[in-house]
């Protein structure tokens, strides 16, 4: 039943999505449409996937997590996608925020297709470790993308918050080594959830720090280059644990 509506609302967020990407070419009347229909979609998607994770009993609270941040991860492509439908709205098409619209919408299909298969993958215990690790990796790799990106953070933070937020990392990795040995759904499954929060913080934390204002260009560099080292260095471990 949750399956069916989670589909049939998914469906729909997908249209919004292609009304959103024309209607940057088209009238603000028809864009603001498509934005406050997107918006209702999303809101209804969330309380299916809520009531989805619900049914799963509060014995399950890792996979129920999991189904969670699936939506949130879909929500937070919609918003992503609606500013640059914003930023792309009456220009030409060889524009850059055309490009930046094309790749918000990609971005948007995927996390849509995500949630699918981790709903589909609750309902199979066997493959469920599995599904919430692949999606944790493609997570991992789309908050690495916006990293690796020029945008400025909003705020800064210290040198020793980004210290603080590698001992995520550590925790993370030795669940992952522990979850590779055994070999047991639930293990994997908290691994993945783990692991996505321990490498946004650290993304977060290292970004923040490196814009600090007692902080020279070159150690800047330096320091988004070993976040992105880190980050590529843990994604490995994590496809080794899938592969075992």
């Amino acid at each position: 039943c949750y399956r069916e509506n989670i589909l049939k609302t998914a469906k729909a967020l997908v249209e919004d999505t292609k009304l959103l990407v024309s209607g940057a070419a088209s009238s603000q009347d028809k864009l603001a449409q498509a934005a406050q229909s997107s918006a209702s979609t999303i809101t209804q998607l969330a309380e299916v996937v809520k009531l989805g994770a619900a049914s799963l009993g509060s014995d399950d609270p890792e996979t129920q997590v999991v189904l969670i941040n699936a939506i949130k991860d879909v929500a937070k492509a919609l918003s992503d996608l609606i500013g640059a439908t914003k930023g792309a709205a009456s220009k030409p098409a060889d524009d850059p925020s055309m490009y930046q619209l094309k790749g918000a919408a990609k971005v948007m299909v995927t996390n849509v297709t995500s949630l699918l298969k981790t709903v589909k993958a609750v309902e199979d215990e066997a493959t469920r470790g599995t599904r919430a690790l692949e999606a944790t990796i493609e997570y991992i790799k789309q908050e690495l993308t916006v990293f690796q990106s020029s945008e400025v953070p909003e705020k800064t933070s210290s040198p020793e918050e980004s210290i603080r937020m590698t001992k995520g990392i550590t925790m993370a990795t030795a669940k992952a080594v522990a979850a590779g040995n055994s070999c047991r759904q639930e293990d994997v499954i908290a691994t993945a959830n783990l692991s996505r929060k321990a490498v946004a913080d650290m993304l977060t934390a290292c970004k923040q720090a490196s814009y600090h204002p007692d902080v020279s260009e070159e150690v800047r560099e330096r320091a988004l280059r070993f976040g992105t080292e880190c980050t590529l260095g843990y994604l490995e471990l994590l496809e080794h644990v899938l592969l075992v």
